[in-house]
């Protein structure tokens, strides 16, 4: 996909904001590394304001071994980043006490922040994050408080139970359905990835900053389901998005030809590499919470 430049309609010069993206695994390489999302972080990195200077500066890295804290995310609230992106591809365990508390105080602070996890139980050591944490719904933690979504959607992969819903094969795209009012981070965004087994968001029942903003229905049930929760800016906490699966974001779902782990059994899809609408749309999103979680307004495009 090709880069865009966008430009923060008001701000005047460009002040170069933090990025970190992170894994909440060690690299491995048959798994879920940092690495593939390389094309977010181009993405990222290649925005600019109106100046035509870089309006981020960006991070990618995995966690250190799970054994102990993580060095950068234990001491994220001391830190000069700006925002937090966490791909939650752990299988329980990526993320300690300290580290969550130090996320907290990092949004305390004003951080942003967003949290993408999968399917099932992938990912559900963000179970333990302030906030954010209560949207993400899981198989063995934190269930959905439907009982009614408590079943599988994705039957091709049978080894893997709900949540599960699929929404279209990797490399494919999905229409997705906007909530009104329209959020600022779906301005231009009519489209996301598509993912055989994307994982359970909602709002959390006591959080009267947060909201569903949009939904997807599954290609297979023809079920509705929750795509991105977002948590509105007070003076007293950032900006945040829960997100029903990394996979929104991941090199493989946006060019599946850069490869996945040897896990990933499902045939993927070629409709996304024919479409360029959906291409941009897809980094439109990117682009627009980048934006979002950094304070700055969303300008219009044409």
């Amino acid at each position: 996909m090709a880069q865009n430049t966008l430009a923060p309609a008001g701000n005047e010069g460009s002040i170069v904001k933090r990025i970190l993206m992170q894994s909440t695994i060690p690299y491995a390489e048959d798994d879920w590394h940092i690495g593939r999302f390389g094309m977010l972080r181009d993405t990222l990195a290649g925005m600019r304001g109106e100046d035509g200077e870089v309006l981020f500066d960006v991070t990618a890295r995995d966690r250190d071994p799970v054994d102990a804290p993580d060095s950068v995310l234990s001491q994220l609230d001391a830190s000069t980043y700006d925002e937090l992106w966490l791909f939650a591809v752990d299988v329980g365990d990526g993320l300690t006490s300290e580290d969550c508390e130090a996320i907290g105080r990092f949004r305390e602070r004003g951080g942003g922040l967003l949290v993408a996890r999968d399917h099932m139980d992938l990912g559900s050591s963000v179970c333990t994050l302030g906030g954010v944490g209560a949207a993400h719904y899981f198989h063995t933690k934190h269930l959905d408080p439907d009982p009614s979504r408590h079943q599988n959607d994705d039957t091709i992969t049978t080894d893997i139970s709900w949540p599960n819903y699929h929404s279209g094969a990797n490399g494919d795209y999905q229409r997705i359905a906007a909530l009104l009012p329209l959020h600022p981070v779906l301005q231009d965004v009519a489209y996301l990835p598509s993912h055989p087994h994307e994982g359970g968001v909602g709002k959390p029942a006591d959080d009267d900053s947060a909201r569903v903003i949009a939904t997807g229905r599954s290609a297979m049930s023809g079920r509705a389901f929750n795509l991105a929760v977002a948590f509105e800016p007070s003076p007293r906490i950032g900006p945040a998005i829960a997100q029903s699966t990394f996979h929104h974001f991941a090199d493989y779902n946006w060019d599946p030809g850069t490869g996945s782990p040897s896990f990933v059994s499902e045939a993927p899809g070629h409709a996304l590499a024919a479409s360029p609408e959906a291409q941009r749309s897809i980094r439109r999103y990117a682009e627009n919470v980048a934006l979002w979680l950094a304070g700055y307004p969303i300008p219009a495009r044409g």
